[in-house]
């Protein structure tokens, strides 16, 4: 089967969008199949046998720069500036202008694919992309949920602002309904696709996400740090309650010795740093980023526990990478997470840092508590959740999707 992946922003090392991308793409090379990835900046990580298409943008967001104004050789065409000016508008205009540019270079390919499969874009020009192609929805999660959770945590005028950056959902709800099959991951985003999309339930297939075994897996011959907590989350985003966490482990270390790894990049001088600050946990909390999949494979199997503190997840592959590595786990009942790890973890309220520091505190004292359930997550994942079998249903749903092509 000849297939194009589309992605409006690949991002390797964090978010799980990059990460799918390159598992199933690989994935769907070892079955047989002829795979082109379509990508904005920041590009994915492709293994051998996955071709990369590049579909720039003016990368208007990238790290070292962002929000930039470019300069006036940088504009090709009318795309360039629809996406400036929805920038300057204070819209986030990637997911739009990244489906036109696919639809012109699809265009130019016609009869090189069976089908064509989106990654959580959405974007209008998918609907001219569908005139040429059999198209098969991924939405992980609805972004309506980010938007409302950021909503909620806004004040003032940065209320209205966020409100006008998310504006793109409205679109994304226009397009989810008029593609079939539409993948996601877990019965939660099910349900919240149906309730904020419209999407009828008998349109969505249900397929979780994998884990690369070669990179999380247990270290038995390296040993844990001891009082190490760990999480891989997005410092600065409301929903991913890293801030819930911060405060836990203050509250613990007024009476344990222990100290947390954050893997993300927080923003200079931001909320993140601010409440470390506050907190007087500088010398307790430290933030890895830009490490490979090994590395952090091994940050997390020698750490003691492993914590998703968010406030909801469509699915949460840190999830599933921290019980790979059979490291004992916290994760916050909401969302997908109670499907995900299942009695394999350690469940709590999310949003609560009194809960939250009293688990830390049963699990840093208790050794045998720690070892029962990380075996637990371990053998969990290795009966559900890996990457070969996900590629073997999504390419189940392509074949719906070509079948049902072929009958317009």
């Amino acid at each position: 089967m000849r297939i194009a992946l589309l992605s409006y922003r690949s991002k390797p090392t964090c978010g799980g969008q990059g990460v799918y991308l390159r598992h199933l793409s690989r994935e769907l090379v070892a079955l047989g199949h002829h795979v082109e990835v379509f990508s904005g900046q920041p590009y994915p990580e492709l293994d051998e046998g996955v071709i990369l298409n590049k579909v720039p943008s003016l990368d208007l967001y990238r790290d070292e720069d962002p929000f930039r104004t470019p300069k006036l050789h940088e504009y090709r065409d009318w795309i360039d500036w629809l996406e400036v000016g929805t920038m300057w508008t204070a819209g986030f205009p990637e997911p739009l202008t990244f489906t036109l540019r696919a639809y012109r270079e699809l265009k130019k390919r016609l009869g090189d694919f069976d089908v064509v499969q989106d990654n959580q874009t959405l974007g209008y020009g998918l609907l001219g992309i569908q005139k040429l192609f059999p198209v098969v929805g991924t939405i992980h999660h609805p972004i309506s949920v980010d938007r409302r959770i950021e909503l909620e945590a806004a004040k003032g005028a940065k209320k209205l602002t966020m409100r006008r950056w998310y504006g793109f959902v409205k679109m994304q709800a226009k397009v989810a309904p008029r593609l079939k099959p539409i993948l996601t991951v877990s019965e939660s985003s099910l349900a919240d696709i149906h309730r904020d999309f419209n999407v009828p339930q008998a349109n969505m297939r249900l397929i979780p996400l994998g884990v690369d075994t070669r990179y999380f897996h247990p270290r038995p011959d390296k040993p844990r740090r001891k009082g190490s907590i760990v999480a891989v989350a997005s410092a600065d985003s409301p929903m991913k309650g890293v801030a819930t966490l911060l405060r836990a482990v203050a509250k613990l270390a007024t009476e344990r010795d222990v100290n947390l790894t954050v893997v993300s990049k927080p923003t200079p001088g931001g909320p993140t740093e601010q409440l470390v600050q506050e907190l007087s946990l500088q010398d307790r909390v430290r933030f890895v980023h830009g490490i490979s999949d090994d590395e952090l494979g091994e940050l997390i199997a020698t750490s003691e526990i492993s914590v998703v503190p968010s406030l909801y997840e469509g699915f949460s592959l840190p999830a599933v990478e921290h019980m790979a590595c059979a490291t004992p786990l916290v994760a916050s009942r909401t969302g997908a997470l109670p499907e995900v790890v299942g009695d394999a973890a350690v469940q709590v309220a999310p949003g609560d840092p009194e809960e939250l520091a009293a688990v830390l505190r049963r699990l840093h004292d208790d050794p045998e508590e720690r070892e029962r359930v990380g075996k637990a997550g371990y053998d969990r994942v290795m009966e559900r959740y890996t990457w070969h079998v996900v590629a073997k249903k999504t390419v189940e749903a392509y074949r719906e999707a070509i079948e049902e092509f072929g009958k317009c």
